[in-house]
């Protein structure tokens, strides 16, 4: 035993490892729905390692960037606005004025261009047809947790896939005058030409990290006003989101492989230049 212990002691080395900081890449998120005017977010990557605050995020948008929207036959060049979030906090965007003013049609493409410290940014994204639900209404919930009140009522929709391979959804939802917060994204793969009915879908909401709320968090209750937006998206933007939530749920997951979401912009550039076809529909939450 003790020579065992001399021989593990004289095998200890130290081992030193240099984790190197990367260079900042540009994270653009920008999206054009039909009927609406086009908005890109510009922002630098952040580190893994530091420490992210209000101050972190306020230093990380990108200014004075050349961005321009294109339709194919109309070229746009979108200006930068700030809006005060209250505090020392501001929020930046890239969108349109008054002399450039362009909404987004089913069925065109759009192209994004961003300029910016003498690097150039590509991205293409289309607006597809969207395919409405049939009809929607709100059940007790499937699978209600321990802490679900009584009350809660899950959002259900019947919906009749188009014979086309290669349809993708994403959807959002907005309680009253809320925003429109993304919860879910489909593709069309395993059902395509099939009529799906009673599909249960969550509420969308922002997770902060509570997951005793969820159970209440992802349901609606008697009385809400809830809008559905159910949008087309082209398989580029399909595949970004789909590997952003598979990234995120396999944070911390010792079985899960590790994946980096796919973005559709060029030259190394990350994030998502996103095209949405919205159909909408509201109703009222009753027992």
């Amino acid at each position: 035993m003790i020579l065992t212990s001399i021989f593990l002691a004289s095998c200890e080395k130290e081992v030193k490892v240099n984790l190197q900081s990367s260079e900042p890449q540009v994270v653009v998120q920008g999206a054009i729905e039909s009927n609406s005017v086009p908005y890109v977010l510009l922002t630098s990557s952040v580190s893994f390692f530091d420490n992210v605050d209000l101050e972190t995020l306020q230093n990380s948008f990108l200014h004075g960037a050349d961005v321009t929207v294109s339709d194919g036959s109309k070229v746009i060049t979108l200006k930068e606005y700030s809006f005060d979030t209250g505090g020392s906090f501001k929020f930046y965007v890239y969108s349109v004025d008054s002399a450039n003013i362009l909404f987004g049609e089913f069925g065109k493409e759009y192209t994004l261009t961003i300029n910016y410290n003498g690097k150039t940014y590509n991205a293409v994204t289309k607006i597809p047809y969207p395919q409405g639900i049939d009809s929607m209404w709100f059940a007790v919930p499937e699978f209600a947790g321990p802490n679900t009140l009584d009350s809660a009522r899950q959002l259900f929709v019947n919906y009749s896939d188009p014979d086309t391979l290669g349809d993708y959804v994403r959807y959002f939802t907005s309680r009253g005058s809320e925003p429109f917060y993304p919860s879910g994204i489909f593709s069309d793969e395993p059902v395509n030409g099939k009529t799906i009915n009673s599909i249960g879908l969550a509420a969308g909401y922002i997770d902060d990290g509570e997951v005793r709320k969820r159970d209440s968090l992802i349901y609606f209750f008697p009385g809400e006003v809830v809008t559905l937006k159910w949008c087309a998206i082209d398989k580029g933007v399909y595949n970004f989101w789909n590997t952003l939530d598979f990234a995120k749920g396999a944070v911390g997951n010792p079985f899960s492989a590790p994946i980096n979401p796919i973005p559709n912009i060029s030259n190394g550039g990350l994030g998502v230049w996103a095209g949405y076809g919205v159909v909408a529909k509201t109703m009222t939450v009753t027992y």
